[in-house]
């Protein structure tokens, strides 16, 4: 879409695809120096240089030295202003194929794009929600003209829209654990749908709201196909984390299980007391599952682990021979690993608890802030 000379924008939408597709693109990012080293944007092709806005106040000098001449130029700031007005500056200096981010980080960090996983055995199907910007999944599980979402994310009206456009009734909602470093959607798409929102009882002795308790051996069934959502209690990145087996194929492990890595024990201050919970869910109770299960994570730490298509997905028994985190015998050391050295705490979580049990009602803006930053709920997340 075209604004006037040659200056471009782009949607976040748009930059998902040139991520996913892995397409050339350079970035100039105009916040300031700290933010940008905090979070940014990130893909195998995409080159990212950081500038500071006001550093450019007195000329693009210093900005047209260092961008490619060839490439897809695009400006970067937090919420667009800054970014559409270095991005003119550049397209005056002579420079052509130049784009600014619609709406800015905040954009970015909100953006879902739905990807198909693949097939149920009764003629079902299984969607990942890639939160692009800040790393997040939710899932739906599809069956019979019947959906239940796990790990729902904010942006609920994504997943109204989805299960409209595909003549879908949500019926449940799942919650894997108790969310550190994201607003739930769960219990505001249950309400607004009419479904049942589902939430581990052990995570759950603070809520202030009703929820449906998801106990291990609990099966909830989508559809009339009968593909059955069965829980697999796996405490460690909090107490109550349980795994969803579906359709005796994929295996959505929370934050418990990552792709390149594996969740962190300390976001509810219990790291010593949950430590040797996560070591027995990952190297005793995983164990016992069969290794073709596919690990669906609630989250990504890397574009890294971004597979075909944007796909975060891994077979189980591969990840005991990869992941770093399920290779660690020794298990002073394993202890060492999950609880010291871990990178920062996410962005606000101790408020995103809050509101995640329903102590707290932020505003729409407020929740907005709250999540802005990468996620980190993974120990391998530098």
């Amino acid at each position: 879409m075209t604004t006037g000379s040659d200056l471009q924008v782009m949607t976040a939408k748009e930059l998902t695809r040139i991520v996913l597709n892995k397409e050339e693109l350079f970035i100039l990012d105009v916040r300031n120096e700290s933010d940008f080293n905090d979070w940014k944007i990130e893909g195998e092709r995409i080159e990212v240089i950081n500038i500071p806005y006001f550093e450019l106040l007195d000329g693009m000098d210093p900005a047209l030295d260092k961008i490619s001449n060839g490439k897809k130029v695009l400006v970067v700031c937090a919420k667009e202003g800054s970014s559409k007005f270095i991005a003119e500056q550049i397209v005056e200096a002579g420079r052509s194929n130049v784009f600014y981010l619609e709406g800015g980080m905040k954009s970015w960090s909100e953006h879902l794009e739905p990807i198909k996983i693949g097939d149920l055995k009764d003629g079902g199907s299984i969607y990942q929600f890639v939160r692009i910007g800040k790393g997040c999944l939710s899932y739906m599980v599809i069956s019979n003209g019947e959906a239940a979402m796990v790990d729902t994310l904010r942006m609920t009206e994504v997943f109204e829209n989805f299960a409209k456009e595909n003549q879908l009734q949500i019926k449940h909602t799942i919650d894997t654990h108790l969310h550190a470093d994201h607003i739930s959607g769960g219990r505001t798409l249950a309400e607004k749908v009419g479904a049942t929102y589902w939430l581990p009882p052990k995570d759950a002795e603070e809520v202030v709201f009703n929820y449906s308790k998801l106990d291990e051996g609990h099966v909830i069934t989508v559809g009339n196909t009968k593909i059955n959502i069965q829980p697999v209690y796996s405490p460690g990145h909090t107490i109550g984390s349980t795994s969803l087996i579906i359709d005796d194929q994929y295996l959505l492990t929370g934050d418990i299980l990552f792709i390149e890595s594996i969740g962190r024990p300390d976001l509810a201050g219990k790291a010593e007391d949950w430590v040797g919970d996560l070591r027995n869910t990952l190297y005793n109770r995983y164990k016992e599952l069969s290794n073709d299960l596919i690990v669906l994570p609630a989250h990504f730490g890397k574009v890294s682990e971004l597979g075909d298509g944007g796909k975060v997905s891994a077979r189980l028994g591969d990840l005991y021979q990869k992941n770093p985190g399920l290779n660690i015998q020794d298990e002073a050391q394993f202890r060492r690993t999950v609880t010291e050295n871990l990178p920062p705490q996410p962005n606000a979580y101790q408020e995103i608890r809050q509101t995640n049990m329903g102590k707290i009602q932020p505003t729409d803006d407020e929740q907005r802030e709250m999540e802005i930053g990468p996620n980190r709920c993974a120990v391998h997340d530098k």
